[in-house]
């Protein structure tokens, strides 16, 4: 490699992909060469747009072939946001060609899926990573030490991350696509509650899950079903446990609480925090007092503040993930403890959609 700056590609024009165009620039050690879409108008389009937003100081150029992208010798990793029944594919061939892959998530159809993608890319050297992009940032890395010390031994994780979608969503939106997006809400959202849920517990894989569907949909009758709303509980074999919650069809939420023995970390936006200069989180030790006739219950909440921008800015957890996975390009250090909690999320989330599809019956992990 030749320069300082990690050279990027985007594949695919999606929306998500807007707010990575900026991580990109703001991330130090990053540059944004190429966009390319099925689509050169809509690539060229997608770039205007973005550009209008937040400029790049040397344009990226619009391509209508992925296939060309790839082969760019100016390119040495690529974002990829296809829909997930599409990503296996330009995954592997991106891997084929060379390029470090940053991918969306979910990061297959099934973990077989994502297993094939792993192998691929450790026989060509290449970085893998998923695009979860609170696992980058200021704020969780400050709070291992508070899960750790200040917590406890864990014994339960809740999560929740939901919005509520309309009618037309449900008839076209992608998310609830059946053969492009399979997994639905599972997927889209589910996966940001496992992944937190496996971080608390320090990627220890469950031993059992179950898993529950509340409200699926099919856009066309060819269509496979997809889930809405799903919920699912997860128990490790120390005797924590863990519940999570996701949903198409709720109002807007992405909370997490983590109790332990000692204390009780909440956290209000752990996915997408909440619009501000600083991200906050609370540490809860209430106290039961009896006096006599009195009983009283203290609720011993500290509101913690950390300067960290919430998004869209330089130090923000979208520039970070960027700036962490650029570093391992250009280190040439590969990292394969991403590619590896990639995986382990897939199996759990498989897992936790096998027990939804077998009347909620648990669903026990191998090790």
């Amino acid at each position: 490699m030749t320069t300082n700056l990690c050279r990027w590609g985007i594949l695919g024009a999606a929306f998500i992909a807007q707010k990575n165009w900026q991580a990109i620039r703001d991330a130090g050690n990053a540059t944004l060469v190429a966009v390319a879409s099925r689509d050169v108008a809509r690539a060229q389009t997608f770039i205007d747009e973005c550009q209008a937003s937040a400029p790049h100081a040397v344009v990226p150029e619009a391509m209508g072939s992925y296939d060309a992208l790839l082969a760019r010798p100016d390119i040495d990793a690529v974002y990829i946001p296809l829909p997930t029944g599409l990503r296996k594919e330009w995954v592997i061939k991106a891997a084929q060609a060379g390029k470090h892959v940053l991918s969306e998530k979910p990061v297959g159809c099934t973990a077989d899926d994502v297993a094939e993608i792993i192998a691929v890319c450790e026989k060509h050297r290449v970085q893998f990573m998923d695009g979860v992009m609170f696992m980058h940032g200021r704020r969780l890395q400050h709070l291992r030490g508070v899960v750790d010390n200040e917590v406890g031994p864990v014994r339960h994780i809740a999560t929740q991350f939901s919005f509520m979608s309309d009618d037309e969503f449900q008839r076209s939106n992608i998310r609830a696509h059946g053969k492009l997006e399979p997994l639905g809400c599972l997927g889209d959202l589910g996966w940001y509650c496992l992944r937190f849920t496996l971080w608390a517990m320090n990627e220890a894989a469950p031993v059992q899950v179950t898993g529950r569907i509340h409200s699926e949909t099919r856009q066309t009758s060819e269509s496979p079903a997809v889930p809405l709303e799903f919920s699912g509980t997860l128990m490790f074999a120390d005797g924590a446990s863990a519940s999570f919650y996701c949903s198409f069809t709720t109002a807007h939420a992405q909370w997490a609480i983590v109790s332990g023995s000692n204390a009780l970390l909440q956290v209000s936006d752990f996915v997408l925090p909440f619009s501000g200069p600083q991200t906050q989180y609370n540490l809860t030790r209430s106290a039961f007092a009896i006096d006599g006739c009195r009983a009283d219950m203290h609720e011993g909440r500290q509101v913690e503040t950390l300067d960290e921008p919430s998004s869209n800015a330089p130090g923000s957890q979208e520039s970070a993930l960027f700036q962490t996975f650029s570093q391992l390009v250009l280190s040439g250090q590969l990292d394969p403890r991403w590619s590896q909690i990639s995986l382990l999320t897939q199996r759990v989330l498989d897992a936790c959609l096998q027990s939804a599809r077998q009347s909620s019956q648990v669903v026990e992990l191998r090790a």
